[in-house]
């Protein structure tokens, strides 16, 4: 690809802004997953409670997608996006100053988390508008991999509660969500050429066509199961392989750091070789994923001697046993076919959906969520019904099949039709 014609084909600054929007948004969106360790251990909550909590933010997120889309076609992406970020920094900035002391006001707090979550519905199209259809695949990669927020919450959350305490979490993030708000109001542009506001109309038009449901199925495997194994994982971790608070953070690290990284050359491939033919690949790659860790048994409990004194006690980093390290191994490609199904996935939306695209990216992106949400969920239902989780791990490895089924049904179709004439590989 030639950079030079890439820079200047669309506004780089726009871009670039998105990215660091959907980038701290992320981070906020997810925050429970890594935090539950800490401010659940106040609360007396089951095991199924906290996968069900954490599940909260992914579930508002991919609801609220559709409304904030709406309202960035309405107003502007950038207005939207403004908007947005002012609702989280006043629900992190109530949660640092008067703390959160029951279930309830998690939950709540959860819901306008949800709204870090729907950024993808503005960030997304503000910054594809910008680029001709032969960029999509690298432009909408490089906008998405802003999902690398969840990698610093993985790293850094369980560590500033142990030292500072769970609620100096919530201000501490509030220091780059204002940081961003200051650099994307400056620099960040709506495209020339903004479609009419949407209504209704455009919904029901863009929902009757079988292609929406496709790609809505297909991003609720690869984004759900992300954002999904991005919240659960840390709960997880600290179950299964009996890890102290700060290593299951450094482990869940480590797997969604791959899922972040490899989105834009799951962009970068699909533009090379087709979007179909990738997501085949990656289909089958997170089905057996899943389907091996399904079968993992638990690791050792840790000797009394041998606990971490931490909040959140169990093996530190150094003595995790060698069982934990298998799983964050094949979590790792796992995560990594499941980053780059979504930068593939979004290689083909514009090209199929190029005057509907603020339309189906937030029904694509809510789909996407509600994967994520039914991925948690179904993770603490297994372990609550079963004690353990290869339940909920087995289904989503059969749903993964399923889409690589339904793949292999629309390809030729979609080659032949509107991938003949779109300009670029499917």
């Amino acid at each position: 690809m030639d950079w030079r014609e890439f820079k200047q084909a669309g506004h780089w600054p726009t871009l670039l802004a998105a990215f660091l929007y959907f980038d701290v948004s992320f981070m906020v969106w997810v925050v429970l997953g890594p935090l539950s360790l800490y401010l659940t251990q106040d609360l007396g909550l089951t095991v199924e409670e906290k996968f069900t909590l954490v599940a909260i933010p992914i579930l508002a997120g991919a609801l609220l997608r559709i409304p904030l889309g709406l309202l960035a076609d309405h107003v502007g992406p950038k207005r939207a996006g403004q908007f947005g970020q002012l609702v989280v920094m006043t629900g992190l900035a109530y949660a640092g100053i008067f703390s959160l002391h029951s279930k309830i006001e998690v939950e709540i707090l959860g819901i306008v988390l949800g709204v870090a979550g729907a950024s993808f519905a503005v960030a997304l199209p503000q910054a594809s508008r910008w680029y001709p259809a032969k960029f999509q695949g690298v432009v909408m990669g490089i906008a998405g991999a802003g999902n690398v927020g969840v990698v610093l919450d993985a790293l850094l959350v369980p560590w500033f509660a142990e030292i500072y305490g769970w609620q100096a979490v919530f201000g501490i993030l509030l220091i780059p969500v204002v940081i961003v708000f200051v650099l994307y109001s400056a620099i960040a542009k709506d495209a020339p050429d903004q479609r009419a506001p949407v209504t209704a109309a455009n919904y029901r038009v863009v929902l009757s066509d079988p292609d929406t449901w496709w790609f809505m199925f297909f991003y609720s495997i690869t984004f759900g199961g992300f954002v999904g194994l991005g919240s659960a994982l840390p709960l997880y971790f600290t179950n299964w392989y009996h890890a102290s608070g700060v290593a299951a953070g450094m482990m869940v690290a480590l797997v969604v750091l791959a899922g972040s990284l490899f989105r834009p050359v799951g962009g970068w491939l699909a533009d090379r070789i087709g979007g179909l033919k990738l997501l085949q690949i990656l289909f089958a790659v997170v089905a057996l994923s899943y389907f091996t860790i399904a079968f993992l048994p638990p690791g050792p409990v840790p000797l009394a001697e041998a606990v971490t004194t931490t909040k959140v006690s169990g093996w530190s980093l150094s003595q995790l046993p060698w069982e934990a390290w298998r799983a964050v191994l094949i979590f790792f490609i796992g995560a990594m076919a499941l980053g780059m199904g979504n930068g593939s996935v979004f290689q083909l939306v514009p090209l199929r959906f190029r005057n509907e695209i603020g339309v189906i990216t937030g029904l694509v992106g809510a789909a996407g969520g509600m994967g994520g949400f039914f991925l948690a969920k179904a993770l603490g239902w297994s372990k609550g019904l079963t004690g353990g989780f290869a339940l909920g791990f087995g289904l989503f490895s059969v749903i993964a099949i399923i889409g690589l089924v339904g793949l292999m049904a629309v390809k030729m179709r979609w080659r032949t039709t509107w991938g003949a004439v779109s300009g670029a590989r499917v």
